[in-house]
C-alpha cells in the first residue's frame, strides 16, 4: 500500500518504512507526527481512493529521525562592467521523517 501525501508544500509517494526528507517541521527527535493531507492512497490489492483534493479522515503516521540542515546554497548577484558583485548563501532546513502507518 502506498498513498501520496502534501507537506510544507510538496507532494510525496510514501510507504511503510520509507524516509522522506521535508521541509522542516517543529518536532523532537523520536516523536511522532499525523500528516493528514493524503491526497491518494492506493496500491496492490487495495481500492485507489482520491480525494478532492484530500480524503477525509485519511492519515499517514510519521516517526522524526533527525532535523538537519542541507548543503550550503550560494546566491551570486554581479552587474557588468560596474564593478558590483555580492556573494551571499544559506542552508536550507530539513526534517527526515520515517513513515509507521497509513490509516486509509
Amino acid at each position: 500500500m502506498y498513498s501520496i501525501i502534501e507537506q510544507g508544500g510538496v507532494q510525496f509517494k510514501v510507504s511503510p518504512g520509507s524516509v522522506i526528507r521535508v521541509p522542516r517541521i517543529q518536532a523532537d527527535d523520536g516523536s511522532e507526527v499525523t500528516i493528514s493531507k493524503v491526497l491518494m492512497t492506493g496500491g496492490e490489492g487495495t481500492e485507489m481512493k482520491i480525494g478532492t483534493p484530500v480524503i477525509e479522515g485519511a492519515t499517514v503516521t510519521a516517526k522524526v529521525l533527525n532535523q538537519f540542515k542541507d548543503k550550503k546554497v550560494l546566491v551570486m548577484k554581479r552587474k557588468r562592467r560596474k564593478d558590483y558583485r555580492r556573494k551571499n548563501g544559506h542552508r536550507q532546513q530539513y526534517t527526515r521523517l520515517q513513515i509507521v502507518s497509513i490509516n486509509a
